[in-house]
């Protein structure tokens, strides 16, 4: 017998021979029932600022972790958080372990907390823990106690086997003994945070009587401020209905004004960040969660995403993002998890387009981008500016198989200004797919760089090589040339005449090889803004069959450079 089936009958649980899915779930499962709310309002509203904010990464997200942060983690992730704008931050349930409490008194002892910030610290409805979650917080200028007990029917007569005036009763002791200590330290500016855990499942008129329960024995106003959390704990239905819990409840709040109303979704359903907006719809004034959606289980509410959901649609989240690799970075070292690399804005590909249409078209509307005055970001399949957080635009298009003419122009473009003729880009893709399918990966930058310049002759000895050049134009308008070139190491002096030095050039050359070659394309440009930048040129040479070459070579002198793409382009057709 194996382990797993000596736990399976250690705890009574039954395991089936063969697992499956079940062909009728609800036999086993139930939809979450609706809350009767007709006249709803939050479809019709709109988001217009940012909500308050509180980071639980340092309790949460930490309790969560398979190691958890010891207190060098943990203050590394604390600078992190002030540093991106958090003012309140649940640092701790100091009662849980002695390393929670250690890492309070080191932030209070320490004086690591600026002015403007108020730490939340969490506690269970038992009067030992609550006061030795008060002696953490001897000392510290503000602070809120949060206090919750569990209220929905499972808990209740699975979990504690409690009547719901047993639950009442509990959460009312608690916050009388909350209240007293409160008051017994005036040099404190307390808030006061009550959560009926697993809120989200719990009935809503009892969620609503507890609450007024606690509330009666807090008595909020202006200085004693109260915060009522109402977590969707285990994600049990649709963001939809949690929208209504929550706009039920404060419709129907008697002391809905005096005070906070606070969410705190997990992600069981994989759908926390819409439960948060739409719960911010229904009337939330707060949200709490975790940078990247750590937590436990699935995790909760993704802080991040959420704020630069909120950034945009143009409204200031009034958080700082604008270093997203270093918050990635240190993310990643405190909680020894990697964020995911398609992780909604801060992911390592999320900006990346390998596709070949997504890549022209991501092309094409920074071209439109810099043609115009109008501030607002409108660039294909890239809803934020990369640069907004940090991000340059390299990663923007990559380049593998799937890639089309686009990609590869855009990598050459954007790391070293060259703007390919539209032919050249389809005849550079082919070498490109050719190349990626050959190695089966994708390709970087310097590897699609160093392919350009071996196919087209931007080398230090390409096959025909110009030394020396002279070009005169003649008082019929006929330009004569003569050049010294290195074919295959060997020296040779060509001279023709043509309407233009490049007809004079290819005139010498087809002479000397006898052949017959004609210039299709041929265009140029600089490769800088000053008067002094050095230019490409790129030249397509045709035979009599109809088979083409590009050459491209780039020099200070746009003559030579002229030259030199023709000769790179002719050297397909000729033997030294």
């Amino acid at each position: 017998m194996s382990f797993g089936d000596d736990f399976a009958r250690h705890w009574g649980i039954f395991v089936k021979e063969e697992p499956a899915m079940l062909k009728n779930p609800s036999l086993k499962y139930q939809a979450h029932p609706p809350v009767n709310l007709t006249d709803r309002q939050w479809p019709d509203n709109t988001l217009t600022h940012p909500p308050r904010w509180l980071s639980t990464d340092l309790r949460d997200g930490n309790q969560s972790l398979a190691e958890p942060m010891d207190n060098a983690r943990k203050m590394k992730f604390w600078d992190l958080l002030i540093a991106c704008g958090f003012r309140e931050i649940e640092v701790a349930f100091p009662s849980a372990s002695q390393t929670d409490f250690d890492f309070v008194r080191a932030l209070i002892e320490g004086n690591r907390i600026p002015e403007d910030v108020n730490i939340q610290v969490l506690t269970q409805a038992r009067e030992d823990l609550i006061r030795r979650t008060f002696e953490s917080l001897q000392g510290v200028r503000q602070a809120t106690i949060h206090l919750y007990n569990a209220t929905a029917p499972l808990f209740r007569e699975i979990v504690f086997r409690q009547t719901r005036d047993e639950i009442v009763q509990l959460a009312i002791g608690a916050t009388r003994h909350i209240r007293r200590l409160c008051d017994e330290a005036p040099e404190t500016d307390w808030t006061f945070q009550y959560s009926p855990e697993t809120f989200c499942f719990t009935e809503p008129d009892f969620a609503l009587q507890i609450c007024e329960a606690v509330a009666e024995v807090w008595e909020p106003d202006a200085s004693r401020p109260m915060i009522i959390n109402l977590p969707a704990t285990v994600e049990v239905s649709m963001p939809n209905v949690y929208a209504d819990q929550i706009e039920y409840f404060c419709r129907h709040f008697s002391r809905r004004q005096q005070v906070c109303i606070s969410v705190h979704p997990h992600n069981d359903r994989g759908t926390g960040i819409a439960c948060a907006e739409l719960a911010l719809l229904a009337g939330a004034d707060r949200v709490e969660g975790c940078l990247f959606g750590n937590g436990e289980r699935t995790g909760n509410a993704d802080l991040v995403t959420l704020a630069l959901n909120l950034y945009t649609q143009g409204i200031s989240p009034e958080l700082d993002f604008s270093q997203m690799k270093k918050v990635v970075e240190v993310v990643e070292e405190c909680n020894q998890l990697p964020v995911a690399p398609r992780h909604p804005y801060a992911g390592e590909l999320v900006f990346t387009a390998f596709s070949g249409s997504h890549q022209d078209a991501i092309k094409k509307g920074f071209a439109a981008r810099q043609g115009t005055s109008d501030s607002l970001w409108r660039i294909p399949y890239l809803p934020l500016d990369p640069a907004d957080i940090g991000c340059s635009y390299e990663a923007v298009i990559r380049v593998n198989s799937q890639s089309g003419k686009s990609g590869a122009a855009w990598l050459l473009e954007q790391n070293h200004n060259l703007i390919l003729p539209r032919p050249l880009q389809q005849a550079f893709s082919l070498l490109v797919q050719k190349e990626a399918e050959r190695g089966e990966k994708e390709l970087s930058q310097m590897a699609v760089w160093n392919l350009f310049r071996q196919a087209y002759g931007i080398v230090d000895a390409p096959p025909l090589r110009l030394k020396e050049y002279v070009c005169n134009n003649q008082s019929d308008q006929r330009t004569v040339l003569s050049a010294e070139l290195i074919c295959q190491g060997k020296k040779l002096s060509l001279t023709g005449e043509g309407n233009g030095f490049l007809s004079a050039a290819l005139t010498a050359l087809c002479r000397e090889w006898k052949t017959e070659l004609e210039i299709v394309s041929y265009q140029e440009h600089t490769l800088g803004k000053r008067s002094d930048s050095r230019s490409v040129a790129y030249v397509c040479c045709q035979d009599r069959t109809g088979r083409c070459a590009w050459g491209v070579s780039i020099d200070s002198d746009i003559t030579r450079a002229s030259l030199q793409a023709m000769l790179n382009a002719a050297a397909d057709f000729i033997t030294c």
